[in-house]
């Protein structure tokens, strides 16, 4: 299926932003530890945490988490301290995507796990119990979200948790955004230098609603960008917010975007005054890198986006992604090292009519759909795959002036 998209001439629209998927799929399993009577309220509607509310409130024993990467690695985590046996499986993406690290640690700690399939990749068959803990060291540059899966767990292993994170530990906020979360359920961790400590206890019980997903707002933060004249109000979006995505306002004010606080949320609105060239380690946050590697090469900004390792155990391979879509736009976009894009104005023969590929990958059809901007329309295959992290971004983007045609 597809959608040709056609952009308005300005906007000027309010906007009810998704939940944060991040800290909604974090409140899940904590509220879940705790044995809590609360609902987490405001929870994303996003399929990733739909998948572990499912998962969550079932009484099965075999869980299929389609494509929902968190949820894979969250639930391998929490069903390991649950006693009982317990199969988790996932989409045929799902079973190329490695978890043999998180499997490997949680082993180390007490755990056992079986593959059901090919070595290191899901599914995955879990005998649930009482984990020992102790310590651990991991590679800083793994994915947060294995850390994250750990620390969660950790305070209902025998021996805690004394966690070594080994050489550049990239995503930081994340796992910031975790330890506060746990703080607020009523576990403090000690985290000093590259040792996070966590002693034995348990979580308590408290209500907690889930702040608007900053990383939602970056592609309002790009049409506003594309589409001088146009001003929005985000809503539900905190200055001081757990998450490290809340970092896109710094980096829009560069391309031309001023941000205003209100009681509300924000208003954004375009402001001219942009920088010639944009240069910018994402390690702390590699999922708004699409949405600013889209907006410089459309605005003719020459861009050097470092600390991008991440983004080759994505939902898809990104960097490669985004260098193909580019491509078909007349942008020659550079790799280095798996880990830097970079481009310094090169260009080639676009496509008459470009067909914005989505390869299962929520960002890409967000963070291309505004390309009709500068194009006029713009089609993008698989429009559906928003449903992961922003079910509402079409009907939110008419209600901003875009037209949508199925194709």
């Amino acid at each position: 299926m597809c959608i040709q998209v056609f952009p308005p001439n300005r906007s000027c629209a309010e906007i009810n932003l998704p939940a944060s998927k991040s800290i909604s799929n974090r409140a899940l399993i904590l509220n879940a530890l705790s044995y809590s009577p609360y609902i987490v309220e405001n929870l994303s509607d996003c399929d990733d945490t739909c998948v572990m509310v499912r998962a969550l409130e079932s009484n099965d024993t075999c869980f299929d988490i389609h494509a929902a990467g968190t949820a894979m690695r969250f639930m391998t985590a929490f069903l390991s301290k649950i006693v009982g046996e317990w199969v988790l499986t996932g989409s045929e993406r799902m079973k190329q995507r490695p978890i043999k690290l998180l499997v490997d640690a949680l082993c180390s700690l007490g755990a056992k796990i079986e593959y059901l399939e090919e070595e290191g990749f899901p599914p995955l068959k879990i005998y649930g119990s009482v984990l020992e803990g102790g310590k651990l060291s991991l590679n800083g540059n793994v994915s947060s979200q294995y850390i994250s899966a750990l620390l969660m767990v950790a305070p209902y292993m025998r021996k805690g948790l004394e966690l070594h994170l080994t050489g550049n530990i990239i995503s930081k906020p994340y796992i910031h955004m975790t330890l506060q979360l746990m703080k607020a359920y009523g576990v403090d961790a000690q985290w000093q230098g590259n040792v996070i400590i966590i002693q034995p206890g348990e979580y308590r019980p408290i209500p907690f609603k889930v702040e608007a997903d900053w990383s939602a707002a970056s592609y309002w933060y790009e049409i506003a960008a594309l589409l001088p004249g146009s001003e929005f109000d985000l809503d539900g979006l905190r200055k001081n917010s757990v998450q490290g995505d809340s970092k896109i306002a710094e980096y829009f004010f560069s391309l031309g975007i001023s941000t205003q606080y209100t009681n509300s949320g924000v208003k954004i609105k375009y402001n001219g005054n942009m920088s010639r060239k944009m240069v910018c380690d994402l390690t702390d946050q590699p999922d708004l890198a699409q949405t600013l590697v889209v907006t410089c090469a459309l605005k003719g900004i020459p861009f050097r986006f470092s600390g991008l390792q991440s983004l080759k155990i994505k939902e898809t391979d990104r960097i490669e992604a985004l260098k193909n879509e580019l491509k078909k736009l007349g942008y020659l976009i550079t790799d280095i090292n798996d880990s830097i894009l970079e481009w310094s104005g090169e260009r080639c023969e676009a496509e008459s009519v470009p067909i914005i590929e989505t390869y299962d990958d929520h960002r890409m059809a967000m963070a291309f759909a505004p390309v009709s901007i500068t194009r006029g329309s713009i089609i993008i295959r698989n429009p559906k795959v928003v449903n992961k992290s922003y079910p509402s971004y079409w009907k939110d983007i008419e209600s901003a002036g875009f037209k949508i045609k199925d194709i």
